[in-house]
């Protein structure tokens, strides 16, 4: 009988078959990641063992990507590269590091069998061990080659000192800054040539700067202007082809051109070689804004209600960063208010009118609001030059006229008002809406005549200051100090137009009372309104977790209308709030209470708005 054999490879199939099966369990085995645990054990130097943490790649992805055998090995070894450049950096060059996973050194041969056989749970210990050895010092430290001597003090690094690499890059740094202050731009500063001397546990280094020529400004080119005149721009401009180079200069220019207004960004750029006169020539890039922006706004608090604000603004009229503002205000639901209220106004800056840092400003106003205090009707005008004397002090000077109605105590009167302002104001402060250091001040002295039912001629005074204490050298923890004095002379209280007068209560002076309602009463408890008033504040401010932050405030404030500041009883208020920081300011809620009380006055204020009360 004949014999029936399997033919060739008939076996095969189902060999791959097995295979395929069996497979994916094998590498499943072998290429599980393998959770582990990594310890850094501490040098007794935060600022090494911050850097150490910093610099492991072990640390930061122990959580997010474990590693399988092979891979955890590579990690680890990489590590010590890392921690050795960390530990030269600040200068111990003798310095050990002992690197371990499971109890196993690196070069254990039986490491890999090792991790493959350990359990998921716990994970594996992976521990790096420092011995330091001694701290090295710099030896001998030099300059090749001829540099201005301020410059080659400016090098400030000793024999002796540390030998950290970060205070040897940063004195690169200064040498290579005080070659260009001393006007050579196109200095270059490369990295320190470093010499170990191990047998005496020093490290020499030796500066090789090449300052190149001094050079004067060159030709000072102008790109990115689209709508802003380029004959503006220069006139703007600080800096001028022939003048010595100056890093310091130049940053001056570019800060002034981003102040106008109407440019995103500035950027002053150096050519990398001197031209065919040996001067150096620069280019203004700029980026403007839009043209156009519109502007919203809301606030809220129980005196005034609800305030909405809308403007729409024109950043460069004519060409040469000329302003045109128009703003629309309205105000509703407050308790000081006994009818909704509107504001419309429009307003016009020219710049650099007939000399530098010095602006007209036009202002028109149509008001009309009705408080508790009195129902008016005005349209207000005003012309003012305002000069900007230093970086902070500036000063104005100013025309009004104002035509109102007003209506106190259910008696109508029509003014006529002529006022010539005078201003000095002073800012060291570095924001607008969330200061956390410097000095506000101003003081303003109002000449004003008045023709109505009852002519006067008076003067207004008023000076007002804010500080602002940074306790904590971060800006977390602020104390902010609030001032306030003003006085009418030349007319009694009665021979004011009542918004002339001086008021106190609300956010501005006393928190916790309502809207003008601190100091004298008609016999309705409605307020009359003082020649003078002094008014104070101290307001504690503590950023915490994330973008949070909580305040306390105590205001105290009284209001005259007899007599100067400081003649009558202070009112207190007193109150809490905490804050959200945003990018553009903090939001701000408060809530304040009287603890003396008046007449008709409430039990409680609150205050709701976008950057910090003052």
């Amino acid at each position: 009988m004949r014999r029936r054999t399997a033919p060739p490879l008939a076996w095969l199939p189902r060999l791959v078959c097995l295979v395929l099966v069996l497979a994916p369990a094998v590498r499943l085995h072998a290429a599980d990641p393998q959770p582990y645990v990594m310890t850094l054990r501490p040098t007794g130097d935060d600022g090494l063992d911050s850097a150490l943490h910093d610099s492991s790649n072990l640390l930061s992805l122990q959580d997010t990507a474990p590693a399988g055998g092979f891979a955890l090995v590579q990690r680890a070894r990489d590590d010590l590269d890392r921690f050795t450049t960390v530990l030269h950096s600040f200068g111990f060059y003798k310095a050990r590091v002992s690197l371990t996973i499971g109890g196993h050194p690196l070069d254990d041969p039986a490491l890999l069998d090792a991790i493959d056989a350990a359990p998921a749970q716990p994970g594996l210990a992976v521990v790096a061990l420092f011995d330091l050895g001694p701290p090295f010092r710099l030896g001998q430290v030099a300059i090749e080659g001829p540099v201005p001597p301020a410059a080659a003090a400016a090098l400030n690094l000793t024999s002796g000192q540390p030998a950290r690499a970060g205070d040897v890059l940063a004195a690169g740094d200064r040498l290579l800054e005080a070659l260009r202050k001393a006007g050579y731009p196109l200095a270059r500063v490369p990295t320190p040539v470093a010499t170990l001397r191990p047998d005496d546990d020093r490290l020499d280094v030796m500066f090789q700067p090449d300052p190149g020529p001094q050079a004067r400004l060159g030709t000072i080119a102008i790109t990115g202007l689209t709508t802003v005149h380029e004959a503006f721009v220069r006139r703007r401009l600080l800096i001028h082809p022939g003048e010595a180079y100056s890093p310091a200069a130049i940053e001056r220019a570019r800060q002034d051109l981003a102040s106008i207004g109407v440019f995103a960004a500035v950027r002053i750029e150096q050519a990398d070689r001197l031209d065919t006169d040996g001067q150096l020539p620069l280019t203004v890039a700029v980026s403007e804004r839009p043209l156009h922006t519109v502007s919203v706004g809301a606030a809220y608090s129980t005196d005034l209600g609800i305030d909405l604000t809308t403007a729409w603004h024109d950043r460069n009229l004519f060409g040469n960063a000329e302003q045109l503002n128009l703003k629309a205000d309205a105000s509703l639901g407050g308790n000081a208010e006994t009818r909704p209220g509107y504001r419309l106004g429009a307003q016009f800056i020219k710049p650099d009118l007939l000399a530098r840092d010095q602006a007209l400003e036009l202002d028109l106003d149509a008001v009309r609001q009705s408080l508790q205090a009195y129902d008016q009707t005005a349209l207000i005008q005003k012309a003012a030059i305002r000069r900007r004397l230093t970086p902070h002090w500036t000063a104005s000077l100013g025309l009004t006229g104002e035509q109102e109605s007003i209506a106190q105590e259910d008696v109508t009167r029509h003014y006529n008002l002529i006022g010539l302002p005078v201003t000095l104001k002073y800012d060291s402060t570095t924001s607008l809406l969330d200061p956390t250091s410097g000095l506000r001040a101003t003081l303003s002295v109002t000449p004003t005549e008045s023709l109505g039912v009852r002519d006067a001629t008076f003067v207004l005074m008023q000076a007002a200051a804010s500080a602002y204490l940074n306790l904590s050298g971060d800006g977390r923890s602020v104390l902010a100090l609030r001032g306030l004095v003003g006085q009418a002379s030349g007319a009694g209280v009665f021979d004011l137009p009542p918004d002339q007068r001086f008021y106190a209560g609300g956010s501005a002076t006393v928190r916790g009372f309502r809207y003008q309602s601190v100091g004298p009463q008609f016999a309705d408890s409605r307020p009359t309104g003082g020649t003078a008033v002094s008014a104070a504040s101290v307001e504690f401010r503590q950023r915490i977790a994330g973008h949070f932050g909580l305040a306390a405030f105590l205001d105290a404030g009284q209001l005259s209308d007899t007599g100067a500041p400081f003649t009558r009883a202070w009112q207190v208020g007193a109150g809490a709030g905490v804050r959200y920081y945003t990018a553009i300011g903090p939001l701000r809620l408060d809530v304040a209470m009287p603890l003396t009380r008046q007449p008709g006055g409430d039990s409680f204020e609150l205050y709701i708005g976008l950057g910090q009360a003052f």
